[in-house]
This record gives C-alpha cells, sequence and structure tokens, in this order.
C-alpha cells in the first residue's frame, strides 16, 4: 500500500466541528478508538494516523481513519495532535513536533503519567498549546483490532492543563464529551500521585501474585484454580513494555503506593494467628468494595 492514504469524503452531520484535522500518533486501543469515534462524530474532519505500516493497512481497512503515513510529515497541517503510543515514545515525539507541524496546534497525550510530558512540553515553540490529557477508558486486551467507537463512554478523561492553555482546553473538553467521556481538570501531581494507587499499584500486584501463584502450583495446580484468581489476576496479561515506560515515569509515588502496600501485608503476615487485623481488612475491603461497585 503506497502512503499516505486518502479515504473517500463523507457528508457532514449535525455535530459541531471542533477541529479539522485530527492528528493521531499510535493506533492501539486508545489511539484507534478516538479514531474511530471521531469519523463517526464528525465526517467532515480529516482523521490522520501516524504508526508503522502493518496498523495503517489495518486501520483503513476498519476506516478508522482518512490519511495513512508512517512519518510525522503527515501531520503538516494539523490542528490537534494526540500522542497515543507508549509514555516515553510520547516524550520523543514531542521534540519532533516542530520538525513537522507547520502552523499553530493543540497537542495532547493518552498516557498514564503526566509529570515527565507536561515538563517536556515546556520546551515546544508557543505555537503550540501541549495540555496533558489522561483517558482512563481501556480493555483487558490492547491493540487496534480491539478499538471501539464507545470505548470512553461514559468514562472519566483527565487533563492537567498549564497556564495559557484557556480556549484549548475548552476545545479539548467539548471534544472528549463529544466523544461520550467524562473530562475533568486535575493537578500533575495530584495526576500521578492519585494513578499511582489507582492504576500503577494493581497492575503491578496482580502481576506479582500471578508469577507468585504460578511458580508454586504449576500449569497443574492452576486447573484447579477458580473464578477468583481468574478474575483477581485479569490484568496480569498486559504487556510489560508498556508498564516499563509507565514505572520509569512514576518511580517516586509507584514507590510510595507498593510501600504502602508492603507494610500492609506485613501486618497481615504477623497477624495470621490472631487475626484481629484480617478482620479490619475484610470489613474496610467491603466497604470501599462496594464504593467501587457503584462507580463501576
Amino acid at each position: 500500500m503506497e502512503l499516505p492514504v486518502i479515504q473517500p469524503g463523507r457528508v457532514a452531520t449535525g455535530e459541531p466541528l471542533i477541529f479539522e484535522k485530527i492528528g493521531i500518533v499510535g493506533l492501539g486501543l486508545i489511539g484507534g478508538s478516538i479514531a474511530l469515534a471521531a469519523r463517526q462524530i464528525w465526517p467532515t474532519s480529516l482523521v490522520i494516523g501516524v504508526d508503522n505500516k502493518d496498523v495503517l493497512e489495518m486501520a483503513m481497512r476498519l476506516h478508522a481513519i482518512d490519511v495513512a503515513a508512517d512519518d510525522l510529515i503527515v501531520l503538516a497541517e494539523a490542528d490537534l495532535v494526540i500522542l497515543a503510543a507508549p509514555v516515553r515514545q510520547n516524550l520523543r515525539l514531542l521534540d519532533e513536533l516542530d520538525d513537522h507541524v507547520r502552523g499553530p496546534a493543540v497537542v495532547t497525550d493518552t498516557g498514564s503519567t503526566k509529570r515527565a510530558i507536561v515538563e517536556a512540553a515546556r520546551r515546544l515553540p508557543p505555537r503550540f498549546t501541549f495540555i496533558g490529557g489522561h483517558p482512563l477508558g481501556g480493555a483487558a486486551a490492547s491493540g487496534l483490532d480491539n478499538a471501539r467507537p464507545d470505548l470512553f463512554k461514559g468514562r472519566p478523561w483527565l487533563f492537567t492543563p498549564s497556564e495559557g492553555g484557556g480556549g484549548a482546553i475548552e476545545k479539548l473538553l467539548a471534544f472528549t464529551r463529544a466523544l461520550g467521556a467524562l473530562p475533568r481538570l486535575v493537578g500533575v501531581e495530584a495526576h500521578d500521585r492519585t494513578l499511582a494507587f489507582l492504576s500503577h499499584l494493581p497492575q503491578i500486584t496482580a502481576s506479582a501474585l500471578m508469577q507468585v501463584v504460578g511458580d508454586a502450583v504449576g500449569e497443574e495446580g492452576l486447573a484447579l484454580a477458580g473464578r477468583g484468581l481468574v478474575d483477581t489476576t485479569r490484568l496480569a496479561s498486559s504487556p510489560a513494555e508498556i508498564w516499563k515506560d509507565i514505572s520509569a515515569t512514576n518511580a517516586d509515588e509507584i514507590a510510595r503506593a507498593l510501600d504502602t502496600f508492603i507494610a500492609l501485608l506485613q501486618d497481615l503476615k504477623r497477624d495470621l494467628d490472631a487475626g484481629d487485623r484480617l478482620d479490619e481488612v475484610f470489613t474496610a475491603a467491603g466497604r470501599w468494595r462496594e464504593k467501587l461497585k457503584g462507580v463501576g
């Protein structure tokens, strides 16, 4: 397939146009879902996808994008650039935008950590307005083949705006609301601290638990497992490369979360005979679990 490729034009709908040319770098689960939704909601917008050729061919077959290229030069006229690659790749991509995007543009990302990229974005030329973003919509399986346009419906989408991003943040809020998300503003430090507990600690814990259990009982032992272990370790299928980036860019906050968890496990270990601490933990956990079910 020759790249770039442009899909046929489409008829406009009644949804107000927010961005005319939407560039998405990284067409995995998140980037692909944004692309699919944007093409449905704003048929007259141009959705530009940047990834490797195999992914782009799939994206064109799925009608997820209008323009496909494996080079950032295709973003020349984009007025919105969404960096949806892994965290440290997004950091590298920031440094390349000035060479390829010619006009003013709003730039955001979808990464699970914010401090590193917000700091790096300070180096961008003033024609760019960077606002850190993090959609809290996901799925058990990653990749473009699992992308869907309704992935963000009813799910939070966090933004960490800096000074001077007033008009841009309003446009991003409108953009994500149109995708069905529930956008919220949060401070950069608060984001990374909160996500260390909400997302990063559960992922590391589930993966560590799966290894400990698997190493202890082996394949034959796992054949005896019930739904409890399966449900508890669902996150253990996540690819390590993505989480290495997240851990490296939020190491201090993840370490604090792990210390808190380890301290509680040590309490439980010391109290196994009496069971008083166990009772406290199970009671509190049950209460918080009910709150969590209400959120889901």
